[in-house]
């Protein structure tokens, strides 16, 4: 699989993260790992659909996708060659653009093209067919330019910002002073504009900010374990469990695959 990140334009940077994009040949099944990252994303596939596994069976994606904020890790498999694209959205993106209530879509991935808002349910007449990396760059910043002008104000934008500096370590009350808002406040503007509480979402971007320090190889568990705030390692080992389904000695950082392409920014 080949994994593509695309820097979109500077203008751009306080709604969208980056686009990425995977491609392969290759038309094995494989079953692949989401792990959550604090972002929610607009998926466009133009090669095969994938099948998914949440929290019942098995079920067959529509081509076109747009993903909420997840809290847990689910699986995803390819049914035949993969071509996709897709928006990674800055967490309250698609409130400031959409007006959505974000908490509808906690741990949900709905289909697009049938979605009942007619601006996002007609990008993919925007975007598709594909046809290379520098024209879909091109289509995607020219209409999300377009669309940042009439963008709300995101309300959380300091919030966010600490939690982001500190990596995911700063307290509720802190959080409530960068904001200049009650805890009560800041509640419900997270369900609406995020869809997660302040306190999870913000153990979701202390949890990626391990990937980025297992990066430098001189760090012990112990270092890690540390600087990413944790109170102890088992505290540590519980929190990785609840987020990968997995233990921290157990995972594979370096494995080229969907969960560490996400992770590793």
């Amino acid at each position: 699989m080949k994994f593509t990140r695309i820097s979109p334009h500077p203008s751009l940077e306080k709604l969208i993260e980056c686009y990425w994009m995977m491609h392969s040949d290759d038309p094995a099944p494989r079953v692949e790992k989401i792990i959550p990252d604090g972002f929610t994303e607009l998926i466009f596939n133009y090669g095969s659909v994938y099948r998914a596994k949440t929290s019942g069976p098995w079920y067959t994606q529509t081509a076109n996708l747009l993903a909420g904020q997840i809290s847990s890790n689910f699986h995803l498999e390819n049914t035949a060659e993969t071509g996709s694209f897709a928006i990674k959205l800055k967490p309250a993106a698609l409130t400031q653009l959409f007006g959505l209530n974000m908490e509808c879509y906690l741990d949900q991935i709905v289909a697009l093209d049938t979605f009942p808002h007619p601006e996002l349910a007609g990008l993919k007449d925007r975007f598709l067919p594909f046809e290379n990396e520098q024209i879909l760059k091109q289509r995607l910043d020219d209409h999300f330019l377009a669309l940042s002008k009439s963008a709300t104000e995101n309300p959380l934008e300091e919030v966010l910002q600490l939690i982001f500096d500190s990596n995911g370590k700063a307290s509720v009350k802190d959080l409530c002073l960068a904001g200049k808002k009650s805890e009560r406040q800041l509640q419900r503007l997270f369900k609406k504009y995020i869809g997660l509480p302040p306190k999870y979402y913000a153990r979701i971007i202390r949890f990626n900010y391990i990937f980025q320090l297992i990066r430098d190889k001189k760090r012990s568990w112990s270092d890690i374990v540390y600087e990413s705030g944790y109170y102890d390692q088992s505290h540590f080992i519980r929190n990785f469990k609840a987020f990968t389904g997995e233990d921290p000695s157990a995972y594979f950082f370096e494995a080229p695959n969907m969960a560490n392409f996400f992770l590793n920014k």
